[in-house]
C-alpha cells in the first residue's frame, strides 16, 4: 500500500513537472504586470548603478543612471567575473565607444539577473531561501502572497507541491529601467573639431540601451525635453510595438505637472512613440537636481493628473495613432496604457497609501530611504553612516549643480570637505576629467563646466574687475564656489565599495539625498524596508515629522522666502513680481485644496489642520511684507 501511493506520487511529480516547464516558459511573458507597487527610482550616479543585480530577482523595479559610461566601463570590469567570463575592455578609442559600453553593461546586468531568476526556480521553499523571500516581500494584497500563505500551510504533499510549482512559475524579475538626464547632452567631436553625428551624451546613451536586449525595461527621461533627443528616439524600432501591439521597451517621462505631461506627450506621439508612463515628482521635496514649479504643490497636481487621465491618454493616443499608421502602418483600434506613477518625500505607508488609494497610481517611489538599504544601493561605508546620522542642518536646497539647478545635498561628505580645502588654498574648482556637465560656453569656445578650476579662476577674474559691493561680491564668490564636481563624487561611492580605480587620485564623494533622510536613521535590510512600505514594519520613530504635503509646503515657502531676499530693487521688474504674486497664489490655492481634502481623506487630522493654519500665516506675512499693496490675499475660511 505505501510503496503504490509512493509509486502513485512519483508518477504525479514527473506529470507535474511537465507542467511547470509549460508554466515556466508561460512565465517569461514580457507583459506580466509587476506584483510589487513600489519601484527604486535613480538616485545619483553610482547609489542605484547595480541596483537590478540586488533587487530584481524579488520582483523589485529599479532604475539605472546612464550618463557616466567610465564608471559603466570599470562595473563591466567588476561584474564579470561574477558569471565567470573574461572582461574585455571597451576604450576610448572605438567608435561609438559610450553606446557600446552601456550596451554592453545593460546586457551584462540582465544575463546576471537571469541567472538569478533560474536559481531562484530550483530552490526549495525552506526559512531564509530567496525564493521565499520573494514572496514574503510581496504586499499583502498581492494574489501571489495569498497563494503562498495558503501553500504554507497546506499539509498534503501533492496539493502543496502544486501550489509550489505555479509559484515558481510566477516568478518575476522586477524591471531593469535606466535613467537619462536630458539636460546632460554635451556634444562629441572629432580630431578636426567637428561635431560627431549622434554621439551627444544623451543621444549615444539612449542608442546604447536601444540595443540592448532588455526586455520588459523602460528608458526614463528627467529634466525636461530635449529636441534633439526626441528627434533620435523616432528613428529606433527598439520602441516600435510588437505584433501584440505591446512595447518591449517602453519611454517614462518623469514630470512636475500635467503641462509638461501634456506637452511632451504631444510631441513624442507626433514622432510614433508612446509614453507608457508619466513618473510625477515632487518639484522640491526629492533628492538630487530639485526642478521648482510656480507654487503647484503635489496633491493639486495628483488630482489634476487623476481627473484629467482618460483627457491625457486620448489626446495624445489622437496624435499617436496617426503618426505610428503611417510610420508601420499599424492601425490601434484602443490606446496602449499609460501608468501615473508619484515619488518624493513619501515615508510611511499611510502615505503610500493615501497616495495609491486617492490618486489611483499605478506605482510609488521609495528613493532616498533605500540609501540606508546596502542590499539594493551601493553607498559607500563612511557615506552610509553621514546618512544615518543626518539630521535638518545636514541638508541643504545648495547651489552646487553645474548645471545652475538647485540641488539637495548632504554637508560633511568627502566631497564638501575638499571642496572647502581647495577653497581655502585659493585654488577653487575641480580638475575636470569627465566634462559631462561642460556645457559653459561664457568664457571660451570649447564648453567647460562651471565646477572646473578654469571656469573658476575666468569668473572669479571676472567678478573682482565689476565694481560689485563688498556684499554683493562676497554673495558672487559663495554662489561660485559652492559649485562642486558632480561626475566624479556621485560616482566614487562604487569604487570604494568594490575596492576599484574609477578615476586616479580622485576619490571624495558627494550624495544628493531627498529631505525625506533626516526621518530614517537605522541601516535596515530590503526585507525590513519593504516590510515599511508595506505598513508590516515601522522604522520611522521621529513623532514631530510633518506627512509629505506638509513637509513640501515647508520647501516651498522657504524656497519662496529666500527667492524674495535674494531678489534686488533692479531685478525686481513688472515681470518678476507677477512671477512672484503667481506663486504665492498658487500656493493659497494649494493650501485650500488640502483643507478640503482634510476634510475628505485625511479624517480631520488636527495636526495636518494646525500645519495648513500656520502655513497660511506665513505666506500672508510673506506677501505683507514683499507685496503690501496687495489686497486679495485668499483665505483658506
Amino acid at each position: 500500500m505505501c510503496r503504490h501511493k509512493k509509486h502513485r506520487n512519483s508518477e504525479l511529480a514527473e506529470q507535474d513537472d511537465v507542467f511547470v516547464h509549460k508554466l515556466l516558459i508561460f512565465m517569461s511573458s514580457k507583459y506580466r504586470q509587476p506584483e510589487h507597487t513600489f519601484h527604486i527610482p535613480v538616485m545619483g550616479i553610482a547609489f542605484t548603478i547595480d541596483s537590478p543585480i540586488k533587487v530584481a530577482r524579488f520582483g523589485i523595479s529599479s532604475v539605472i543612471s546612464i550618463v557616466e559610461d567610465r564608471l559603466i566601463e570599470m562595473m563591466r570590469q567588476h561584474y564579470y567575473s561574477s558569471i565567470h567570463q573574461l572582461y574585455e575592455p571597451i576604450t576610448t578609442s572605438e567608435p561609438d565607444y559610450r553606446a557600446k559600453r552601456i550596451t554592453d553593461y545593460l546586457n551584462l546586468v540582465n544575463t546576471i539577473v537571469q541567472q538569478q531568476m533560474q536559481k531562484l526556480r530550483s530552490e526549495a521553499f525552506e526559512r531564509g531561501s530567496d525564493i521565499v523571500k520573494y514572496f514574503e516581500m510581496l504586499p499583502e494584497d498581492s494574489r501571489l502572497k495569498a497563494i503562498y500563505n495558503t501553500m504554507m500551510q497546506t499539509v498534503d504533499v501533492v496539493e502543496r507541491r502544486k501550489h509550489e510549482m505555479y509559484l515558481k512559475s510566477q516568478l518575476s524579475p522586477g524591471s531593469i529601467d535606466v535613467n537619462i538626464m536630458t539636460k546632460v547632452d554635451r556634444n562629441h567631436v572629432d580630431k578636426s573639431g567637428n561635431v560627431i553625428p549622434d554621439a551627444s551624451d544623451a543621444v549615444s546613451a539612449l542608442r546604447g540601451y536601444a540595443l540592448s536586449e532588455l526586455e520588459n525595461s523602460s528608458v526614463v527621461f528627467s529634466a525636461g525635453m530635449n529636441p534633439r533627443l526626441y528627434n533620435y528616439l523616432e528613428s529606433l524600432h527598439a520602441f516600435d510595438p510588437d505584433e501584440n501591439y505591446q512595447f518591449s521597451k517602453k519611454v517614462i517621462v518623469k514630470v512636475s505637472d500635467y503641462r509638461s505631461a501634456l506637452i511632451q506627450g504631444k510631441y513624442l506621439a507626433k514622432k510614433g512613440i508612446w509614453v507608457s508612463e508619466f513618473r510625477i515628482e515632487s518639484g522640491l521635496n526629492c533628492g538630487g537636481h530639485a526642478f521648482a514649479t510656480d507654487g503647484f504643490l503635489l496633491g493639486p497636481i495628483m488630482e489634476e493628473f487623476k481627473t484629467k487621465h482618460d483627457e491625457l491618454r486620448d489626446t495624445i493616443f489622437a496624435i499617436y495613432k496617426g503618426a505610428i499608421n503611417k510610420k508601420l502602418d499599424i492601425d490601434f483600434s484602443d490606446p496602449p496604457e499609460v501608468r501615473i506613477t508619484v515619488q518624493g518625500g513619501i515615508g510611511t505607508h499611510e502615505e503610500d497609501q493615501l497616495l495609491k488609494n486617492k490618486y489611483n497610481v499605478a506605482s510609488t517611489g521609495w528613493g532616498t530611504p533605500f540609501l540606508l538599504v546596502p542590499e539594493a544601493t551601493t553607498v559607500d561605508a563612511h557615506t552610509l553612516n553621514l546618512l544615518s546620522a543626518a539630521g535638518e542642518n545636514d541638508i541643504e536646497l545648495s547651489h552646487n549643480s553645474p548645471l545652475g539647478v538647485r540641488f539637495h545635498y548632504l554637508k560633511g561628505t568627502t566631497a564638501d570637505i575638499e571642496k572647502k580645502q581647495r577653497i581655502a588654498n585659493g585654488k577653487a574648482g575641480s580638475p575636470c576629467t569627465e566634462k559631462h556637465l561642460a556645457l559653459n560656453t561664457e568664457f571660451t569656445e570649447e564648453p567647460i563646466c562651471t565646477a572646473s578650476l578654469r571656469y573658476q579662476k575666468l569668473k572669479m577674474t571676472q567678478l573682482k574687475g565689476m565694481n560689485l559691493t563688498k556684499n554683493e561680491l562676497d554673495k558672487q564668490i559663495n554662489d561660485l564656489q559652492a559649485k562642486e564636481c558632480l561626475c566624479i563624487g556621485l560616482s566614487n561611492s562604487a569604487a570604494i565599495t568594490y575596492d576599484e580605480l574609477f578615476v586616479n587620485k580622485f576619490n571624495a564623494v558627494n550624495i544628493c539625498p531627498g529631505p525625506n533622510i533626516v526621518n530614517f536613521s537605522e541601516i535596515v535590510s530590503l526585507q525590513t524596508m519593504t516590510d515599511h512600505i508595506y505598513g508590516r514594519t515601522n522604522i520611522m520613530h521621529n513623532a514631530h515629522r510633518p506627512n509629505l504635503f506638509v513637509a513640501e509646503i515647508i520647501l516651498y515657502i522657504n524656497y519662496l522666502k529666500e527667492q524674495l531676499i535674494n531678489e534686488t530693487e533692479s531685478s525686481m521688474d513688472t515681470k518678476r513680481t507677477l512671477y512672484y504674486r503667481t506663486f504665492i497664489t498658487n500656493l493659497y490655492k494649494g493650501l485650500v485644496y488640502y483643507t478640503e481634502l482634510n476634510e475628505s481623506d485625511m479624517h480631520h487630522d488636527i495636526k495636518f489642520t494646525n500645519a495648513l493654519l500656520q502655513a497660511e500665516k506665513e505666506l500672508t506675512r510673506i506677501e505683507l511684507e514683499f507685496f503690501p499693496e496687495s489686497s486679495d490675499v485668499l483665505q483658506l475660511v
